[in-house]
């Protein structure tokens, strides 16, 4: 099979080779996890993550027609791993998403939430461009592109071999992430040669609360690794961190009339800090009886998945409290509040508080109007406890600005900006070199990506160092053959422009669903290939009359 790239403007090494691996997202980027991985005559997506925060790089789109997309391996639901399915789906993709089964359950509320914030704030911005007078926007894709897609799981165990094709077979182990992520050993047989190719997915920490720690596969030719802490230790004592969090909490709650303001991520680190909020309560490691709001309709959703039947994802500490009939993310003082009349009364309410609400990285969601009442506020803090991608507005406040827009309006920064490091759910350096020394048949290749753009390269040159593996890390639009190792096409390293998704493509809504008409056909088309001849012919001349009569009609314009 001669694979000699799809992308016009790229340097392309003529060889013959049987496998291919394209790097899309997270390529000298943090967020936007999707590898295209050609093998078997199989087109193969691990992961199909939507970016978050600026983009660093201009990303190569997918090379190939989302139709003809075979299956995806989808390593956990964190949206930048997962929150391009809907619009692959919408575009004409009609194969397989293979997950765990917590992963499936995850997806099922993040991507609709996701679907809802983008229907929003198009709605918002389409009501803004009709009073200037501008072309609409449209969003990505809608809660129905994200039904459509969910019937499109299949769902797998830990450690289960599955096989979705001839020659290609993929066992999950458990990256200690979020409920249910994955990395992905994936077995490749082709003209009688045998590759395994492994994705750590984003590698958790040992000894975290309410998860089991990360293990790896046994075996990888070729790995392909985040680097999200690459290039940094740190505190690893989940007591040390219950320690300073309850320091924290008193001595702001000790003033009248003052909040601790969480940004949290709706699902992980929400459940995590509420594991540890139940252990400081218990165990009175603060001197005030202080009431918890969880302010984020899609973490209540995710912690009542969490309280469910998952508990084959837990550690044993965690099991065990179940085992007594005790919920390990449940307390007394503990107020869900999911309606916006409900969470307009948090900061209506005088009494010290805290509380916990996405988005993670202020973005989006009502985080930003408890912002808008809190920052100003000396008395209060604002703690952070998750990374924060740069060019975000938790990035801008932890690097120290002093004033910030909330819906209009100028904010003073007066608040307590902290941060409790060694929270966070991704490896550190040290932890990410041990998670691929114990993989008991080291690769001979690594490929680092899902880091920023200096920390992918600090890591791989850490790597090459401490492990005496070659490694290296692509960018958007690089593509090599994982078995000689050879480069075959080499990728933009162009710098992205600013502006989100919505700016990109405001030049016309009809135009964006007509691009989306046109991948389905495309899917069409490649599905069509065994059709009777007299099918195929009745197809391409329809398609053809339309094309003549729409060329006709350009022509006159």
């Amino acid at each position: 099979m001669d694979r000699q790239g799809h992308n016009q403007g790229k340097r392309i090494i003529n060889l013959e080779v049987f496998m291919k691996l394209t790097f899309l997202g997270a390529a000298h980027e943090v967020t936007g996890s999707c590898t295209l991985l050609e093998a078997c005559g199989k087109k193969i997506l691990i992961d199909c993550g939507m970016e978050q925060g600026p983009d660093i790089y201009e990303n190569d789109e997918l090379p190939v027609p989302p139709g003809s997309v075979d299956f995806v391996f989808l390593t956990h639901a964190h949206i930048d791993h997962s929150g391009k399915l809907p619009l692959l789906s919408k575009n004409g993709f009609y194969g397989e998403v293979y997950s765990t089964v917590a992963t499936h359950r995850l997806c099922a509320i993040m991507l609709a939430d996701a679907a809802h914030i983008q229907e929003s704030e198009a709605e918002w911005k389409n009501r803004k461009a009709q009073r200037s007078g501008e072309e609409g926007y449209t969003p990505m894709y809608t809660l129905k592109d994200v039904e459509a897609l969910m019937p499109h799981f299949r769902t797998t165990d830990y450690g289960n071999q599955i096989t979705p094709c001839a020659g290609i077979s993929a066992v999950f182990f458990d990256a200690g992430h979020l409920l249910g992520s994955a990395s992905i050993q994936i077995t490749i047989t082709e003209n009688g040669e045998t590759h395994t190719i492994v994705f750590s997915g984003d590698v958790g920490t040992a000894c975290r609360p309410l998860l089991r720690s990360p293990h790896a596969p046994d075996k990888a030719d070729t790995l392909i690794i985040e680097s999200t802490y690459g290039d940094r230790p740190r505190p690893k004592q989940p007591k040390d961190l219950e320690l300073r969090l309850a320091a924290i909490i008193d001595s702001t709650l000790s003033a009248s009339n003052s909040n601790v303001v969480i940004p949290s991520f709706a699902v992980g680190r929400t459940q995590e800090l509420l594991y540890m909020l139940r252990r400081i309560k218990n165990q009175k490691l603060t001197l005030n009886n202080f009431p918890v709001y969880l302010d984020s309709p899609l973490a209540i959703e995710a912690t009542n998945i969490y309280k469910e039947t998952l508990h084959e994802y837990f550690d044993e500490e965690t099991n065990a409290l179940l085992a007594k009939g005790i919920n390990p993310i449940g307390f007394p003082g503990l107020y869900l509040t999911e309606t916006s009349d409900a969470s307009k009364l948090i900061n209506a309410d005088l009494t010290p508080k805290v509380i916990i609400s996405a988005s993670g990285m202020c973005e989006a969601g009502r985080i930003r109007h408890h912002l808008k009442h809190n920052l100003w506020r000396p008395e209060c803090t604002v703690l952070f406890v998750g990374y924060q991608v740069e060019g975000t507005l938790g990035r801008r406040l932890l690097d120290g600005v002093k004033y910030v827009n909330l819906f209009g309006e100028d904010v003073r920064v007066a608040a307590n900006i902290q941060t409790l490091d060694g929270i966070s759910a991704h490896a550190d350096v040290n932890q990410l070199i041990d998670w691929i020394s114990s993989i008991k048949e080291l690769p001979k290749k690594i490929y680092v990506n899902h880091g920023a753009d200096s920390v992918c390269d600090a890591f791989a040159a850490t790597v090459a160092e401490r492990l005496g593996i070659e490694a290296s890390a692509p960018y958007s639009g690089d593509s090599f053959d994982p078995v000689s190792g050879a480069q075959l096409a080499v990728g933009s390293r162009k710098r992205a422009s600013r502006g989100n998704y919505l700016r990109k493509h405001r030049t016309s809504a009809v135009w964006i669903k007509l691009h989306s008409a046109g991948m389905r056909l495309m899917g069409i088309i490649e599905r069509s290939r065994n059709c009777k001849s007299k099918d195929l012919n009745v197809l391409t001349n329809r398609i053809n009359a339309l094309c003549d009569k729409q060329e006709k009609e350009i022509k006159k314009k």
